[in-house]
């Protein structure tokens, strides 16, 4: 069985009332979601109050859920949207225009690369994550979100475009040009 079939199985017992499968779901994505979320919040503790938010509001939205889509796609939805929600009525800036990423936490878990740790291995790895963290803040929204989609959600082109509400097509080209322009800022360096 699948991991979407897994879920749409769990998600159809919660729609009948059993509610120890949707703590299964819960519990199987509420480190992802907390995650997402931590990237436009910075307070652990509003972190965990959107999180908990955004699940209640899938909870609530189950019975609509068709499965038409992958559920952590349309849970990611709901995360994005709550999330979005919250800051502005927090009066705060809209998400997309400062949204915090600990690229080199995402890559590795928290840890630098173990393997040869000189200090100035330790420096490059820190200027990368730096530069990468510099090019994701400078993108579009659109590119941005579809490359952190791709690369740190592990999201599939088709689950993306479901996100994203756009054709396929368009994630290509959103995720592509992203690279792009990761890479041009990558090169120097690279190269030095």
């Amino acid at each position: 069985m699948t991991e979407r079939q897994t879920d749409q199985e769990l998600v159809v017992r919660a729609q009948s009332g059993d509610k120890r499968a949707f703590d299964l779901l819960v519990l199987k994505y509420q480190q992802k979601v907390s995650n997402l979320i931590s990237r436009y919040l910075r307070d652990p503790s509003e972190v965990l109050d959107v999180t908990q938010d955004a699940f209640l509001k899938a909870y609530r939205a189950l019975p609509g859920f068709r499965g038409e889509s992958a559920f952590y796609t349309w849970l990611y939805r709901i995360a994005v949207n709550t999330v979005k929600n919250h800051l502005v009525a927090q009066g705060r800036r809209p998400p997309g225009d400062d949204v915090e990423t600990e690229v080199a936490e995402q890559m590795d878990g928290g840890g630098r690369l173990r393997d040869s740790a000189t200090p100035e291995r330790a420096l490059l790895t820190d200027e990368i994550a730096r530069t990468i963290q510099g090019a994701l803040d400078d993108l579009p929204e659109d590119l941005r979100t579809a490359i952190m989609l791709r690369e740190f959600e592990g999201m599939s082109y088709d689950e993306i475009a479901t996100a994203m509400e756009c054709p396929i097509g368009t994630v290509r080209s959103r995720i592509f040009r992203a690279r792009e322009a990761i890479d041009k800022r990558l090169r120097p360096l690279l190269e030095a």
